[in-house]
């Protein structure tokens, strides 16, 4: 069994893998030798990766000292980078690049992580990663309105007071931002699909069951898409 720990930058995701199947999935805000421990202690855990978007020096060590394989820039990887600056390239979007390629190896794909923020990625036919882009996220948008004006309040995201016309501060501030970041998801779905010939959307982040995308029959949601690439890495670099 596998090890697979993707450290982000609200969540530490740790996962139990047999071959390609999930085991088990666990979420912390924290690790420790304690929680580590205690996967050795349930699981015939055999090796182990983690990749890392904090770069906490005290979270690395402790994982280095079970010899888990860390996920960096220079790991090699079953996909071709065309990145021009790889070593800024954040490790939770290639992970989740190679998490596509034993589903849709050989396809033009457009990955969408909705989490802190949102990172658009896109693999072309040739199995190369090219880029993408980077947005604010959900909450950050809702934080953002709150700390660059004098009077909007902070308000947390509640579905059931979404509505077009906002009739109060927070219902308006809800309509703008949800209905902003959808327009806007739906607008660089769109434009990629203008340019490329049966693209393939995958969707994944914690914030994945918002938002209601169309059309159905080219999106697909994969929450646990970064961890899947990270078992991927592993497997890849056990064969090297």
């Amino acid at each position: 069994m596998n090890l697979v720990i993707d450290i982000g930058n609200t969540f530490i995701k740790l996962a139990v893998f047999e071959q390609d199947s999930i085991v088990c999935v666990v979420v912390k805000n924290k690790i420790n030798k304690k929680v580590i421990d205690a996967f050795f202690s349930k699981y015939d855990i055999e090796k182990g990766v983690f990749s890392s978007v904090r770069g906490l020096e005290e979270e690395e060590s402790l994982l280095k000292n079970y010899n888990f394989l860390q996920l960096t820039h220079q790991t090699p990887i079953p996909l071709a980078i065309k990145y021009k600056t790889p070593e800024t390239l954040g490790l939770d979007r290639i992970a989740a690049a190679v998490g596509l390629l034993s589903s849709f190896s050989n396809s033009n794909i457009l990955v969408i992580d909705m989490g802190t923020c949102i990172t658009f990625d896109f693999i072309n036919a040739e199995n190369e990663y090219l880029g993408g882009a980077i947005a604010p996220g959900l909450k950050m948008r809702f934080k953002a309105l709150n700390h660059f004006t004098g009077k909007l309040p902070i308000v947390d995201f509640d579905k059931e007071k979404l509505k077009m016309i906002g009739d109060t501060t927070e219902s308006s501030i809800i309509s703008g931002v949800y209905g902003g970041m959808k327009h806007e998801l739906e607008g660089v779905i769109n434009s990629y699909v203008s340019q490329y010939e049966s693209l393939k959307v995958v969707v994944t982040g914690g914030d994945i069951n918002l938002f209601d995308l169309e059309p159905k029959n080219r999106i697909f949601a994969d929450e646990f898409l970064v961890l899947k690439g990270l078992n991927e890495i592993l497997k890849y670099n056990e064969e090297e």
